[in-house]
């Protein structure tokens, strides 16, 4: 017993002081601490945690160059100038200037102006879809390659209600961008955005699909975008909006930012409408639209109280063209259009809308209100005629 307590009295204070010295060293260096539960955490499989489903489907982080490897050499940059007066100085016209100098009759100074933009090369003819705001009122447009090759571009046509243009060049080797179906896009698919942004040359933003059938912004006539939080920049109008697979959804058309910065909230034109606005102005020179063949107005709160309508939503027949579309369906003056195929009108916006991206032979249900019942008609639209 002697034995053993001497022996603790002569440890004790050997054992007690290692303590101490792995305490401080605790103390003074946490990350020992950290780094040895990590290691226990570390040795244990990192997919333990998914359900089985979720591990067979698991593929790890996701790399989009090949996307974009895909897309890319049919995106271009657009450059196009114009030729514009420099605003005379308003002393030449004054009458004491002109007397004392006689120069009055200064001609106005011209300069060209240059903006940027972006396209896609849909096709190995070298057609190529762009914003028409990119392309309006220019006298000279330029398209360069992502190969570096650039070439003078003709404009073949536009479709200023949906703010779409088409343009061609005559260069070989294109690579025409890959179509892709908008249709089956979905809101939380990733999207990546391609296009001249600021003038640096071909840029890529990435985001995801935000919302889709998006109306009701001014930005053009028909409206039907898909919602991106991709960074649309100025300069990428007319880009291409892909899916991850390098497909074209849509063609980049504006950011809501009126500032000019990306606000996290871009617009792009469905490519379905773009394609058919090419297919439209290479057959027919001009963009073809269902016609109904009426004349209306929207609904104020007074006329709508004097229908019996219960809201403003609907427009009132007042002309209905002779052997047109509406009056073989039986429509006339006096009507109340409230839906057609089955979709609110609103303040006739949306209706002018849903008949406009109709084709000529399509059939569509209107649902009117005459003398205080709902009636429904069918229509076979017909061309819109050319307007001077």
């Amino acid at each position: 017993m002697n034995t053993l307590f001497r022996a603790f009295t002569y440890l004790r204070w050997p054992v007690l002081i290692g303590l101490l010295c792995a305490l401080a060293v605790l103390a003074l260096f946490p990350e020992l601490k950290n780094s040895s539960s990590n290691r226990t955490i570390s040795n244990r499989p990192l997919l333990e945690s998914l359900s089985p489903s979720d591990v067979n489907g698991w593929q790890g982080p996701i790399s989009y160059a090949r996307a974009v490897a895909r897309a890319a050499p049919a995106v271009v940059n657009i450059y196009t100038r114009k030729q514009v007066s420099i605003r005379r100085h308003p002393l030449f016209d004054d009458p004491l200037f002109r007397h004392y100098f006689n120069n009055s009759d200064i001609p106005r100074q011209q300069r060209m102006q240059s903006a940027r933009g972006s396209g896609v090369i849909v096709s190995k003819e070298g057609y190529i879809l762009t914003n028409n705001h990119v392309i309006n009122g220019v006298d000279e447009i330029v398209v360069a390659l992502a190969d570096g090759r650039e070439a003078r571009a003709e404009l073949k046509g536009v479709n200023s209600k949906s703010d779409l243009a088409v343009l061609k060049i005559d260069l070989d080797n294109l690579n025409p961008i890959a179509i892709g179906s908008p249709d089956t896009t979905m809101v939380g698919d990733v999207v990546l955005a391609i296009g001249n942004a600021f003038g640096m040359g071909q840029t890529v933003t990435q985001g995801i699909v935000s919302a889709t059938r998006r109306r009701g912004f001014n930005i053009a006539a028909f409206e039907n975008f898909i919602q991106t939080d991709a960074a649309i920049n100025p300069g990428n109008s007319g880009g291409a909006l892909i899916d991850a697979h390098g497909n074209l959804l849509g063609i980049n058309t504006a950011n809501l930012d009126q500032g000019g910065a990306a606000g996290g909230i871009g617009f792009a034109i469905p490519v379905d409408t773009a394609i058919q606005t090419l297919n439209d102005i290479v057959e027919f020179g001009r963009v073809v639209r269902g016609w109904l063949g009426v004349e209306a107005q929207s609904l104020s709160p007074q006329l709508a109280q004097s229908f019996s309508l219960n809201s403003t939503n609907g427009v009132l027949v007042t002309h209905v063209y002779n052997d047109g579309p509406a009056d073989k369906a039986g429509l006339r003056p006096g009507d109340v259009i409230v839906r057609i195929n089955n979709q609110m009108v609103g303040d006739g916006r949306w209706g002018q809308q849903e008949i406009g991206e109709s084709r000529p032979g399509d059939t569509v249900s209107i649902e009117v209100m005459r003398q205080g019942k709902v009636q429904t008609f069918e229509a076979v639209l017909a061309f819109e005629p050319i307007t001077s």
